[in-house]
């Protein structure tokens, strides 16, 4: 039996990671779930093409399932830290980096690591 890719590794962790979010705020309906396959395909690709950021698959999948949800459906993942003021979106912060955290950019606080929104009270 062959062993799996650092790729596929990697792949397969950021597809786990951004579903426990999804499913952590009860959104991860099947054309959610799409635009996550969608993600992982073309960041296939991405790393195929430059394997040294390898370790950024999982924020770019954040980013690439946030920016999906945006331009369909809303905001996503709404911030849980502000109790006041007009909802808004966490964003994935490094925007290229390795371990990728959703952070209200607002109140200038880390919420959680990506796969991590159910941990969080909200």
């Amino acid at each position: 039996m062959d062993s799996v890719s650092p790729l596929e590794q990697a792949l397969h962790a950021a597809r786990a990671l951004v579903l426990a979010d999804l499913k952590a705020v009860d959104v991860a309906d099947a054309d959610v779930v799409s635009l996550v396959e969608e993600s992982i395909a073309s960041r296939r690709w991405w790393v195929e093409q430059w394997p040294e950021g390898v370790e950024y698959v999982t924020g770019l999948v954040a980013q690439d399932v946030k920016d999906g949800l945006l331009e369909r459906y809303g905001r996503w993942p709404l911030c849980p830290v502000c109790a006041t003021g007009d909802p808004h979106a966490l964003d994935v912060e490094p925007e290229l980096g390795a371990d990728p955290h959703w952070v209200c950019s607002e109140a200038g606080v880390v919420v959680a690591p990506v796969g991590a929104l159910g941990t969080v009270a909200g």
